[in-house]
């Protein structure tokens, strides 16, 4: 004889997760995003400012650094224009480009000079001698500001922020 078939029911309790109950879990996580947002992209947009900051000062520092170890004449030009600095040996045998990360835009040149254009600015590191001030001013997308100066009389690149008037 045949044993009967057991069924199981059709609406009796059931596990899983509903689609209404999906779309607010989606909705409520959707909504933490937007909030958090703004604040991660102002994080990394500071972000990219500082290692701009770090690379410009080693830039800077290497420069010096060649001049007087290879008792060459090194020139640094700053172009706001191409948002790049170029170091490069008087004979032309060396050169190397530091270029800015997108979001960080190399805003001036310090100290202005009267009539200052948008020319490229040409500084001149000799062997033995004092390094020249000057300061680069860099700037993100949210308008904050660094200052990388190098000061004449260490010879040591500074990372710094500008003082308000």
């Amino acid at each position: 004889m045949a044993r009967p078939v057991k069924r199981q029911k059709c609406f009796g309790p059931r596990r899983g997760v509903t689609l209404i109950e999906m779309l607010i879990v989606v909705a409520i996580a959707g909504a933490m995003a937007m909030v958090a947002l703004p604040a991660f992209s102002n994080g990394l947009d500071n972000l990219r400012l500082s290692q701009a900051s770090d690379s410009t000062a080693a830039f800077i520092n290497g420069a010096l650094n060649r001049a007087e170890r290879r008792q060459q004449v090194m020139e640094i030009t700053v172009s706001t224009v191409d948002n790049q600095m170029t170091l490069r040996s008087a004979d032309g045998a060396f050169s190397r480009q530091l270029r800015f990360p997108e979001g960080v835009r190399l805003d001036a040149v310090l100290p202005k000079s009267p009539g200052d254009t948008l020319a490229a600015r040409h500084i001149l590191l000799f062997p033995g001698a004092a390094a020249p001030r000057f300061g680069v001013q860099l700037a993100n997308r949210r308008g904050s500001l660094r200052i990388v100066t190098l000061d004449p009389i260490t010879g040591v690149p500074k990372i710094g922020r500008p003082e308000n008037p």
